[in-house]
């Protein structure tokens, strides 16, 4: 069980420095997933097999649906999907794989051991965790759920406003479009200032 203890801590310290030194926010992002995995692991070997689920369903899940979430709402066009093409090269995923192998291996190894529960720590039910979090810890549970609100609401107005950038030239301005919207039409070779007769 130590063996497993120190090889997924191993794992989430290399793939943490990856995540740091990345200059690729896609390559980033795959290592911040193993490194949350590997951690769940750790606390799965120190006898917390719920909180190790909630690492991994949690931060790990919540974390690449919130930037598919980013990415899709920025909407940045077909430049965006030639340069994700380019992504899809075997040498980037080579890293994670690895990585991502070693703790599958690990958690095989803890599941089918005989006697591999804990290392001697009780276990931590979910009713504990339950009255922790919205008992003593309940005003930095609410405060984390106003920074993640901020943060999205944050997002949607920078998508909204570079869709609003990225769709200005594209608009036909002709006087149908001008007499709808109750402005005068411009004629070529007018004025700017005069009305249609």
């Amino acid at each position: 069980m130590d063996a497993v203890f120190y090889i997924a801590a191993a794992v989430a310290i290399l793939a943490t420095i990856m995540v740091i030194t990345r200059l690729n926010a896609v390559h980033a992002l795959l290592y911040l997933i193993v490194s949350l995995l590997s951690v769940a692991v750790v606390f799965y070997t120190l006898g917390a097999p719920f909180i190790a689920a909630l690492e991994a369903i949690i931060y790990a899940g919540a974390i690449m649906v919130l930037f598919v979430f980013v990415v899709m709402m920025l909407n940045l066009g077909t430049k965006t999907m030639d340069t994700e093409r380019t992504w899809l090269r075997p040498r980037m995923w080579m890293g994670p794989c690895i990585l991502t192998a070693i703790l599958i291996a690990e958690v095989a190894y803890l599941l089918f051991k005989a006697g591999a529960a804990t290392q001697g720590a009780a276990a931590v039910v979910p009713k504990q965790v339950g009255i922790a979090l919205f008992g003593p810890y309940v005003i930095g549970v609410e405060l984390a759920s106003m920074l993640l609100l901020g943060a999205l609401v944050g997002a949607y107005h920078l998508g909204v406003g570079k869709r609003e950038r990225l769709e200005t030239p594209d608009v036909i301005d002709s006087d149908a479009t001008r007499t709808a919207s109750g402005r005068n039409p411009v004629r070529p070779g007018a004025g700017g200032s005069s009305s249609a007769a």
